[in-house]
């Protein structure tokens, strides 16, 4: 790895320092090495080029300087070949006050010769040119990309729609990778019948147990046993999963992260307070805050986490429709649920149109009458607690 000084730390061999020059003698130089441009032969811009890169990277320079100094060296690098532009990638990569237009001019490069020491190594390449390289070039600038120390959200979003295997691969074993819900979700479902990806991803400590758990229960059972000896502190988080994927819901393997514990202290606290109602849940809704939604609905329903969390992640929403309707939620508040547990936090319009009309047919009484069967099925108690019944909503 190169090593990190000011600007210059990895120099082309053999070409000699010209020193720190006061930016009077800069100006006046950067004018001769416009007329060079402008007069130029091959040789003479090449030579001009390494000049001013030399300047740049052994002086101290304001922002405009740098600026002028991304002008003449951004000129001179449209006319070199492939070569040169990678020579002059790899020392613009490792300088920490590159011209931002050089830089820019470097990462959207087709040759990934070029554009790759930019994209994996300039700490002067923002999310947004980031983005426009993966969103417009291929395969090789993504694997470029999610090599980098640190990956903003916005960019694994796109890493792991338009990445292939080796990209997903590749960003979701990087430590220094941050991913949004739905990139995460985006994640989970790729790794359906791919094992290395299942199981990059089971390894990450960045991974909700909402998302841990959805991963696993579609997981081989090889996957799970690596897992479990890879990660035993996730026994208990592993062990629920499979057990709700078999249907028999069993509460003592509850969550064991840090986050949901914290989360469960917070919200139980705003409950016995009596602050806990449908503002919170809807607050927090909004905010993809999963598990203080799941500790919150569990507390005003009197219903068990799991059973909460399945509600919410479920494709059928006839559940989390009840739920709300007896809780006596608002639509909007209801909305919000919705969205939070649908696959990428999207619902299509006509879903969401059919979902609104369910729920106003759906009564406050008979919502509430199953509800407490689902709470009576938990306790075991209820003369009918080993029989479900039919939702007469009309």
């Amino acid at each position: 790895m190169r090593r990190r000084v000011n600007c210059g730390a990895t120099v082309r061999k053999k070409r000699p320092r010209t020193g720190v020059i006061e930016m009077d003698g800069a100006k006046s130089l950067l004018q001769d090495l416009d007329d060079a441009i402008a007069r130029g032969t091959d040789e003479s811009r090449a030579k001009a080029l390494w000049h001013a890169t030399d300047i740049l990277i052994t002086g101290r320079y304001s922002d405009d300087e740098i600026s002028t100094f991304g002008e003449v060296i951004g000129r001179l690098a449209e006319e070199i070949e492939v070569a040169a532009r990678t020579q002059l990638s790899e020392l613009m990569s490792a300088c920490d006050h590159a011209p931002l237009n050089v830089i820019e001019k470097l990462a959207l490069d087709d040759e990934i010769a070029v554009a790759g020491p930019v994209l994996r190594d300039s700490n002067r390449i923002d999310d947004r040119m980031l983005v426009e390289s993966a969103m417009t070039k291929g395969q090789s600038h993504l694997l470029a990309i999610s090599q980098r120390k640190s990956i903003g959200e916005a960019v694994t979003d796109v890493l792991v729609k338009r990445g292939n295997h080796e990209v997903v691969t590749s960003v979701a074993r990087n430590e220094g990778a941050r991913f949004s819900g739905s990139g995460l979700l985006h994640m989970v479902r790729r790794a359906e019948g791919d094992s290395i990806l299942a199981e990059q991803l089971g390894l990450r400590k960045d991974v909700p147990r909402h998302i841990f758990q959805q991963l696993i229960s579609k997981a081989s059972e090889d996957v799970r046993r690596r897992l479990e000896s890879e990660r035993p502190e996730m026994m208990a988080q592993i062990q629920s999963s499979v057990t709700e994927l078999t249907g028999d819901l069993q509460s003592k393997f509850g969550p064991s992260s840090r986050s949901y514990f914290v989360a469960k202290r917070v919200v139980t606290t705003q409950y016995r307070q009596g602050n806990l109602n449908q503002d919170s849940i809807s607050n927090y809704a909004r905010q993809h805050r999963f598990d203080e939604v799941q500790i919150g609905l569990s507390l005003l329903s009197s219903l068990p986490v799991d059973v909460i969390e399945r509600a919410l992640m479920d494709r059928n929403r006839e559940m989390i429709l009840v739920l709300c309707k007896a809780l006596d939620f608002s639509w909007d508040t209801t909305m919000s649920l919705l969205f939070l547990g649908a696959k990428d936090h999207l619902i299509t319009a006509r879903e969401l149109q059919d979902n609104e009309r369910e729920y106003g047919r759906l009564k406050i009484e008979t919502s509430r009458s199953i509800l407490k069967f689902y709470q009576s099925r938990k306790t075991g108690t209820g003369a009918d607690a080993g029989r479900q019944p039919e939702l007469q909503v009309h």
